[in-house]
């Protein structure tokens, strides 16, 4: 009962801040859009705790930077998006083209200075990345990305991808790992929710001057052992290692834990 009062809220809202934001995307400046979002984020998470009874707790903001950084989040969950929009300023985040499929959101994103790369990826999605983070880089705001590209079940990863690395390199903007056990309470994009308290977690930026396979590593480790760590606090249960699952643009494919995250 709890879910479905959360559900039919959820829409309602994501209609009324849709429309709020198109209207706001036709008035000059990113204000009117960033406000939209802002406040649709934040009405969410109070449907949230309130109607689903998942109160999410945040930890680790003393390990924000001052100024432009990079966001490298993993990813469990619909709700990920609005606790990163309701907590952080100044942010853009990067995502695939395929949003740009729903009526009026490809005018919002272009408003708000989203980074659209091809969903695909490969050599072409990440020259565009680079060229459309510059613009958002050069203007001091900070930068959300997804690095695995799919929404993972807890327990669950993907194999990392590269862009965050480049970006971090090609700006010189520091990385601030996040790990979440979100997933534990709103898996993926399901409509059942269990109620509890969710933790977001901030983790210590990475090191400056890694070689890509070190960055890469040095990220999916920390990213990784944590959310475990979270998942673990969340179910009551030992840590385990997160499964690998390939993906082949239909469905997943799991493969057995590896005893350490894959190096790139």
């Amino acid at each position: 009962m709890r879910s479905a009062l959360f559900n039919v809220y959820y829409w309602v809202l994501s209609i009324f801040y849709g429309l709020s934001a198109a209207f706001g995307a036709l008035l000059p400046g990113r204000g009117a859009v960033t406000l939209a979002l802002r406040t649709y984020s934040r009405r969410m998470l109070w449907a949230l705790r309130v109607f689903a009874g998942v109160k999410v707790e945040l930890k680790g903001q003393e390990n924000l930077p001052k100024g432009a950084f990079i966001i490298a989040a993993k990813h469990h969950s619909w709700g990920d998006g609005f606790v990163m929009f309701a907590n952080v300023d100044n942010l853009s985040f990067v995502t695939g083209d395929h949003l740009e499929r729903f009526p009026l959101v490809g005018n919002i994103l272009r408003k708000f200075g989203a980074i659209v790369v091809d969903s695909c990826g490969g050599p072409e999605a990440r020259a565009a990345l680079s060229k459309s983070a510059a613009q958002v880089a050069a203007e001091g705001r900070r930068i959300l990305i997804y690095p695995e590209g799919h929404l993972a079940a807890p327990g669950e990863r993907f194999r990392y991808r590269t862009g965050v690395y480049y970006m971090s390199q090609d700006f010189g903007l520091p990385v601030v790992p996040v790990a979440t056990n979100l997933g534990c309470f709103w898996k993926q994009t399901e409509k059942t929710k269990t109620p509890g308290v969710a933790t977001i977690e901030f983790l210590p930026a990475l090191p400056q001057g890694l070689s890509k396979g070190e960055f890469m590593t040095t990220m999916e480790t920390a990213i990784e052992t944590r959310t475990n760590e979270l998942i673990a606090q969340a179910r009551s249960e030992p840590v385990k290692p997160s499964v690998l699952v390939e993906w082949n643009g239909r469905k997943n494919v799991r493969s057995e834990p590896a005893p350490a995250p894959a190096s790139i």
